[in-house]
């Protein structure tokens, strides 16, 4: 099978990025895994007109407006490898083997969590990592912060716009990194300061610590690390940028990545996460791609 452009990933930034491609007629090929990073979360915020709608539901309504346009084909597959061939690449998903002139890498990342006892199952939940996301519904609560880093204190000094916060050092932060300008900084946004370690979370968002005693929050927050989700991305010679946040594809402001022909859109191309910013990655990425078609 031959297609101009093969979109790896069908999430928000891949369906996004199909488009403006399907738009102008020309012959695509969307491969998704059905792993979308937000599959956990029960509702989707901070994006005009879908505020407050499931995740799935908007990831449905996409795929079904982009599937009405005739010249996009869908395959329900994982890719397991990308090969150049001359000037254009071999997509292998599963037995298909796939010929493009274009790739757009839409594949998101994967979140690594601290190893805290009932964290993961709690995930999208009651545990969250974007308060413009989720903060809102809190309430004015309380809400805590779980550090995974130095990183963490930056997102221990916004959340008070959302509630009473609380930073939980859990071992990750030494009080003898906290010098005076930060200690300054997280007293004036009013920021309490946990220094014991947790042992678990429990109920709705208890915080049981290793002394036995809890603390109930309406809300935790957690900076994740973030992983590239296939071998392959490194295996093209892609230019990968890795940080205490985690990993991501580098790309130019057009969403071009050091490898001619090959385009990255979405969360794999950030660290943090919105369904917002990945339209608007993709649907910048579809146009950048369908140009390169012709220039």
């Amino acid at each position: 099978m031959k297609y101009e452009v093969v979109i790896i990933g069908g999430s928000y930034a891949g369906l996004s990025a199909a488009l403006p491609l399907a738009r102008a007629r020309r012959q695509i090929l969307i491969v998704d895994a059905g792993q979308r990073r937000n599959r956990f979360a029960e509702h989707s915020h901070n994006f005009l007109t879908q505020d407050g709608r499931s995740p799935s539901s908007i990831a449905e309504e996409a795929r079904a407006q982009v599937e009405k346009y005739s010249t996009v084909s869908w395959l329900f597959e994982t890719v397991t490898d990308v090969k150049a061939l001359d000037d254009q690449y071999l997509v292998i998903a599963g037995e298909q083997h796939i010929q493009a002139e274009k790739i757009i890498i839409a594949t998101g990342v994967k979140d690594e969590l601290p190893p805290v006892e009932g964290l993961a199952e709690r995930w999208g939940k009651s545990i969250y990592h974007c308060p413009y996301c989720d903060g809102y519904e809190l309430n004015l609560g309380e809400i805590g912060v779980l550090a995974s880093g130095m990183h963490s204190l930056h997102q221990a000094l916004m959340l008070p716009d959302w509630g009473n916060t609380t930073l939980f050092l859990n071992d990750k932060i030494n009080t003898n990194e906290l010098d005076d300008e930060i200690l300054a900084k997280l007293s004036k946004r009013q920021v309490l300061i946990e220094t014991r370690k947790i042992s678990r979370i429990e109920g709705h968002c208890d915080v049981v610590f290793t002394d036995g005693e809890r603390m109930t929050v309406n809300g935790l927050f957690v900076a994740t690390v973030t992983r590239l989700q296939a071998n392959w991305i490194r295996d093209l010679g892609l230019e990968i940028d890795s940080n205490e946040y985690g990993e991501a594809i580098k790309t130019s402001p057009t969403k071009e990545t050091n490898v001619k022909g090959v385009y990255a859109c979405g969360d794999v191309t950030r660290s943090g996460g919105s369904v917002a910013l990945s339209v608007g990655d993709g649907a910048m990425t579809g146009i950048v791609a369908h140009k390169s078609l012709i220039f």
